[in-house]
């Protein structure tokens, strides 16, 4: 059973504390001192509740991906593999893997997280709240991934209003959920953070102020590229409920 789940925004190296900088301030959180066996990972961390959120510095042009905390790690990350995903590096404590569709993800203990962070109210008033990760997946394996993830997860799954997306939520108190979007072309899986706001044009503005670039406007959301380039939405959800 996932108790936990964390976003992971993966981003080069070099744009490590921009990025970094940026989605603190966007989120509402503070940066902890860089940590691992290399200082790659920054926590960002909410005032009175869990962290769930934390940049990661890699090779590359960077992405995203979940880390699932769940109870029993060993056995969790055996029936991933008997579901069709496949280890491709372990470390202590850690499971690194990648789906049969090719999406990396971690599997990790659950340490006792339960406090969700809050929404974040902003000048203005507008609120928003980072709370769902988007898997971009190729048209070619969408069925796939699919059932690997809500066999894997147990979530309830549900179509969105759009044919391409379907969602995944999890127990109130997980404070990340899924959103698989199935794209138009061929091109490897990968993932992007949607940020739920109150009011998509006040969240717009302040995100261009802070650095990030409008890309083009959605049924309902506003893709964006963060400071150092890595592409995220703006949604319409409902910051309380995600819905």
């Amino acid at each position: 059973m996932i108790r936990w789940m964390y976003a992971f925004i993966d981003r080069p190296v070099a744009a490590a504390a921009t990025a970094t900088a940026f989605w603190s301030a966007v989120t509402g959180t503070r940066a902890s001192e860089p940590w691992g066996g290399q200082g790659e990972f920054t926590t960002l961390l909410a005032d009175g509740a869990d962290a769930c959120l934390a940049v990661q510095t890699v090779g590359g042009r960077g992405g995203l991906h979940p880390d699932l905390a769940v109870e029993d790690a060993p056995a969790f990350t055996a029936r991933a593999s008997e579901l069709g995903a496949v280890v491709v590096g372990r470390r202590p404590e850690l499971s690194v893997l990648r789906s049969p569709g090719g999406q990396a993800f971690c599997v990790v203990p659950w340490r006792g997280r339960l406090d969700r962070p809050p929404v974040v109210t902003h000048p203005g008033g507008f609120t928003s709240r980072l709370d769902q990760i988007c898997l971009d997946v190729p048209p070619a394996v969408f069925a796939a991934e699919l059932a690997f993830w809500t066999t894997l997860t147990g979530w309830d799954a549900a179509p969105g209003v759009h044919r391409e997306f379907h969602t995944l939520r999890p127990p109130l108190d997980v404070p990340v959920h899924l959103l698989l979007q199935r794209l138009d072309e061929q091109r490897p899986a990968s993932a992007h953070p949607d940020v739920a706001c109150s009011d998509l044009v006040a969240g717009r503005a302040l995100h261009e102020r802070l650095g990030a670039a409008f890309v083009r406007d959605g049924d309902g959301w506003t893709v964006m590229r963060d400071p150092v380039g890595g592409v995220y939405c703006l949604t319409g959800r409902d910051p309380v409920t995600g819905r």
